[in-house]
């Protein structure tokens, strides 16, 4: 497998952009290039966009057995290569060792249930609601849709769309982030010989003109992106004129809500993953702490020594290191403000000054903030935590509630019943019970309110890239 490409994946074959332009791509532990990337235009997109019509029209007559074995063909297919998959992910992203091995595995994992779901898709059952007639609902596909990824998870993000897409039969133009495409470029190597010329099309740019141009195109009938509100706001926009679908996975916020009788060390152990895993670069990511007083302050000695525990640095020292730099220089710069600039803050441990050499922040506690303050109220997307003690549960869950994000959140106690009553009145799309940031493929993940709409993973977003028909049949 050839790991780098500095051209798109057109129709079944390499090509370069129309204008021959190229952007490098680094490495920001170290700083250093490691390869170019293919930098589009949107003619670009309108040659992507046919090679996608043009295959759709035979991928569109696959069976869900022979998708399901061509899909399952590229899941071996990147379990062959997951080694390199790791390696490219690691230098392209900044993330350690082991944990870009394991995000590979949850992308293998994620593209072997689409494959597996598809052959056991379910609907209203065929019927005879008037004499002499029969009614049948069906699940079609929608056609060519435009899928745009983030910089933080690029391959897992990549067959969270594509996946789903490909197994609901369209055919996809996928654009990765321009900061991160190397894995997703990879993943088009793996495709090539496997899937059907043009059912698969990776092109790499900017979000100006590539992303608007998919956004706007009238042959494509449905878009999902990944990455900020503002990104979301602007795809929604464009959709808009073409009256195509809109699938938004965008930022979150997350709350702890941590009562007063939960197992604190748990508490500890689980946040120091959920907020520094990828460096915090995690829209479900454990950012705002909610603790009853009657244990902030037992909670918080506990989770300063466990922040301090975490092990930094360039993920080429080794196998031992747990977190290392954020994705790019301009991201590390807007971390780094919201940390120095809360008001009345008090930073516990963590990035005590800005530091003008590196991408790295060390992991950050941070007490003393308002309700209202920035840091609380928006996405940080760092490995920042602020803690806030509550007085009693309504005031707890009013708190979680009062952002404009409702992606996910976490209750932390022993309490079953304080549990599951609490859980309804959270404004979230997912909402764990003594853990924060697992995952599964057969459970849907998506968020509501600024966080955006509609399902990823789970037969549910593979429902996402179908529409529904209804076909009357008279016969009596």
């Amino acid at each position: 497998m050839t790991l780098v490409r500095s051209q798109n994946f057109i129709g079944g074959r390499w090509v370069d952009p129309v204008d021959g332009a190229r952007a490098p791509i680094t490495n920001p532990a170290t700083g250093k290039t490691i390869a170019e990337a293919a930098v589009s235009a949107r003619f670009d997109v309108d040659r992507a966009v046919d090679a996608a019509e043009s295959g759709w029209q035979t991928w569109r007559e696959t069976t869900p057995r022979e998708r399901s074995e061509l899909l399952f063909a590229l899941a071996d297919a990147m379990a062959a290569n997951g080694s390199e998959l790791a390696d490219l992910e690691s230098a392209n992203v900044g993330k350690p060792i082991l944990l870009a091995r394991g995000e590979v595995d949850e992308a293998i994992d994620g593209l072997r249930f689409f494959a597996g779901a598809i052959r056991s898709s379910e609907g209203l059952a065929s019927n005879g609601f008037r004499r002499g007639t029969t009614s049948i609902v069906r699940r079609e596909p929608i056609g060519v849709v435009g899928l745009i990824t983030a910089w933080n998870f690029p391959l897992m993000g990549a067959i969270w769309k594509a996946g789903a897409a490909l197994a609901a039969g369209n055919a996809c133009v996928l654009k990765p982030a321009e900061q991160t495409p190397l894995t997703t470029l990879a993943l088009a190597e793996l495709a090539a010989p496997i899937l059907p010329p043009g059912v698969l099309n990776v092109i790499t740019g900017q979000g100006v003109p590539v992303g608007s141009a998919l956004s706007e195109h009238p042959k494509i009938r449905m878009v999902s992106v990944t990455g900020a509100v503002a990104t979301g706001r602007a795809v929604a926009g464009a959709a808009a004129h073409t009256l195509k679908r809109v699938h938004l996975e965008l930022g979150g916020n997350c709350p702890a809500i941590v009562f007063g009788d939960a197992d604190l060390d748990a508490v500890a152990a689980g946040i120091r993953h959920a907020a520094t895993v990828n460096s915090g670069q995690v829209c479900l990511a454990a950012t705002r702490l909610l603790v009853e007083k009657s244990c902030y302050d037992a909670l918080l000695d506990r989770l300063v020594s466990a922040f301090e525990s975490v092990r930094v640095g360039p993920p080429e020292e080794g196998e031992h290191i747990e977190m290392g730099p954020l994705a790019y220089r301009g991201h590390r710069d807007r971390v780094v403000g919201y940390i120095h600039g809360a008001q009345n803050a008090k930073i516990l441990t963590g990035h005590l000054a800005p530091d003008s050499d590196s991408n790295f922040v060390t992991p950050t506690v941070i007490s003393g903030v308002e309700q209202g303050d920035p840091i609380v109220q928006e996405e940080i997307f760092g490995p920042v935590v602020t803690v806030q003690p509550f007085d009693n549960d309504a005031q707890a869950v009013e708190w979680a509630n009062g952002t404009p994000f409702g992606l996910a959140a976490s209750l932390w106690t022993r309490d079953l019943s304080r549990a599951m009553s609490t859980a309804p009145r959270l404004e979230f799309g997912t909402v764990w019970m003594n853990d924060h940031l697992s995952m599964l493929p057969e459970m849907p993940h998506g968020g509501v309110k600024d966080s955006g709409y509609g399902s990823e993973g789970s037969s549910y977003g593979i429902d996402e890239f179908t529409q529904v028909k209804h076909v009357w049949i008279k016969h009596g």
